[in-house]
């Protein structure tokens, strides 16, 4: 089964960097700070529904997954920043889409290329965070801890968190990876977690940022369920992408005519 959003946090969890006080939704885990965090966003849908994350990598543009992106119109998805509570409307801002880009190669995530980038309708305040360069392998070192967030589900059939959550997973070997998973292509992905599981992404979190040495090293793409033994999570490995992203991201976005 496909991981595609959400964040599976367990009493491994050991994060500490901007975290708030956890609550009752939390499965022994934590709850990271929008502050500590400013550049992770969450994507609605036409219904107002959070179904992806993404990040925002310039003033105007959101880096997610493109399994969360595909088949979707502009017009029906929105972004939302500076918000760490779902609930509160009266927090961060809500952000029109006027354009998505998805990788060319696109297929499915499991086959690479889970990279689509948002452009927005106005420019947000927010910084943005910077993303992982093909001189930057040694934040895919094996063992190299990394942050994951998202708002996703708190267990493998649970319900998605109302706040920002987070966890810390290790880099593991791509011979590990492949071993698990025949499928998975080491230039394009990367795998991280534990053995025994119980620290994972999972629905919900899709889009979402991996981050190390203060850069998107990361994207949530696959899996197979959440937080299960031998079974980590697969991330795409966005310094792979630097090349076609920076075109997208750096563009000026097109004047918007408003009606």
């Amino acid at each position: 089964m496909r991981r595609l959003l959400v964040l599976v946090l367990s009493a491994l969890l050991v994060s500490s960097t901007g975290v708030a006080a956890a609550d009752e939704q939390v499965v022994g885990g934590e709850r990271a700070s929008i502050e500590a965090n400013p550049w992770v966003v969450h994507l609605l849908d036409d219904r107002g529904t959070q179904f992806c994350g993404g990040t925002l990598v310039a003033p105007q543009k959101v880096l997610t997954a493109a399994h969360c992106a595909t088949g979707r119109a502009a017009r029906d998805v929105q972004v939302v920043a500076g918000r760490e509570d779902k609930q509160d409307r009266q927090a961060g801002v809500v952000a029109a889409v006027t354009d998505i880009w998805i990788h060319r190669q696109y297929v499915s995530a499991d086959q690479g290329e889970d990279v689509a980038v948002l452009t927005l309708r106005k420019s947000l305040s927010y910084p943005p965070l910077p993303f992982a360069e093909p001189t930057d392998q040694a934040l895919y070192e094996p063992g190299t801890e990394l942050r994951a967030l998202g708002w996703g589900r708190t267990s493998e059939n649970g319900r998605t968190s109302r706040y920002l959550m987070q966890a810390t997973v290790p880099v593991l070997p791509d011979d590990y990876c492949l071993d698990t998973y025949p499928h998975f292509l080491k230039e394009d992905m990367f795998c991280a977690g534990y053995d025994a599981g119980k620290v994972d992404t999972c629905q919900g979190d899709s889009g979402g940022p991996v981050v190390a040495g203060g850069k998107l090293v990361g994207v949530t793409s696959w899996g197979e369920g959440c937080a299960r033994r031998g079974k980590p999570g697969v991330y795409v490995r966005i310094s792979r992408y630097a090349k076609d992203l920076h075109p997208v991201v750096d563009a000026s976005p097109p004047a918007v005519v408003e009606p």
